[in-house]
């Protein structure tokens, strides 16, 4: 049975990987590396014992790994044709990959979105701009890392990027249009969940203006000169029982997403207003030692919980069929 306790991870960046590695090792489960994107697959082989964990990442193609969408999406659902144990799987990559597809299902729970217009069509993004109050931003659809989140204070300012070279394509053609949210505080708030289930809220200060909310320590680039306010920080006053987070459990248990963080910001007229599901989450070192209870060992606990299950569920199935056969 002890060849079953490893906990494969699906990943295509390893500088994300030593801190849940480290929770692993001190619950005595290996953590063993599966790069999207590498080697090969034999589809008609059963996958190896134990539970696997998706995390893919929707900016992956910015870190020289372009192929790990489409790798996922093949892993995924060999994986799951043979009936491993996935968190995570190929309609949670669906979603992590795609701004739309969040919007779509936050919308459709009755969460206040931010008014966004999908644009395929780069020729077609002046005059769709247009049914939008300036300032107004822009992001990529295939997102993470800010990626081409910009402000524009003019239709003219955008009309003239984009039709210049600063233009940033999008690695699936899809640029957003979104109205420009004016926070009644300089910070947003990231809500992390496990196993479906609230760990805390985290305040990300963002004075200095940036879109970059990456929160682990590989994204950790201070500014020259500068002293500010801690960049991440656990928000007490938002609980378990708070009926925001209750909401958001029960759009994780929807859509079958059960490691996951959720953005939001409230904004100066009063609105809270949730924009993006990240179910790559990584967690602040600061936050996670200030923490009674941190993440990334929740993380280790709920994965080693799944193969218990699966180990209990293999011994039942062994006493039956010793059983039938007497």
């Amino acid at each position: 049975m002890s060849q079953n306790r490893v906990v494969h991870v699906l990943h295509d960046n390893p500088e994300w990987i030593p801190a849940f590695a480290r929770a692993f090792d001190a619950e005595g489960v290996e953590l063993r590396e599966w790069r999207l994107g590498e080697g090969s697959l034999d589809l008609d082989a059963s996958p190896p014992p134990g539970v696997f964990w998706s995390r893919l990442s929707a900016s992956a193609h910015t870190r020289g790994a372009e192929g790990a969408k489409d790798a996922a999406r093949s892993v995924l659902a060999w994986l799951e044709s043979w009936g491993s144990r996935v968190v995570n799987g190929s309609a949670v990559a669906s979603i992590e990959v795609s701004k739309v597809v969040q919007h779509a299902h936050l919308r459709r729970a009755g969460f206040d979105v931010p008014r966004t217009i999908a644009v395929f069509d780069r020729e077609q993004l002046p005059m769709r701009a247009r049914e939008l109050a300036v300032p107004f931003i822009t992001k990529h659809n295939q997102g993470g890392k800010g990626l081409g989140v910009r402000r524009f204070d003019s239709h003219v300012e955008f009309d003239a990027y984009v039709a210049g070279p600063e233009f940033e394509a999008p690695a699936d053609g899809i640029t957003l249009l979104q109205e420009y949210l004016r926070a009644a505080e300089p910070f947003v708030t990231r809500a992390e969940f496990v196993g479906g289930r609230f760990v805390y809220a985290v305040r990300v200060d963002t004075t200095a203006g940036a879109f970059e909310l990456c929160p682990a320590e590989a994204c950790a680039v201070p500014v020259a000169g500068v002293e500010p306010e801690p960049l991440f920080r656990v928000r007490e006053d938002i609980a378990t029982d708070d009926p925001l987070i209750r909401r958001y459990e029960a759009l994780l248990a929807d859509l079958g997403i059960e490691i996951a963080g959720i953005e939001f910001l409230e904004t100066e007229d009063g609105r809270t207003v949730t924009y993006d599901i990240n179910t790559n989450t990584n967690y602040s070192p600061d936050v996670e030692a200030s923490a009674a209870d941190p993440a990334a060992r929740r993380v280790a606990r709920f994965l080693t919980s799944l193969l218990d299950d699966d180990a209990g569920a293999e011994g039942a199935e062994s006493v039956l069929s010793a059983s039938g056969a007497r």
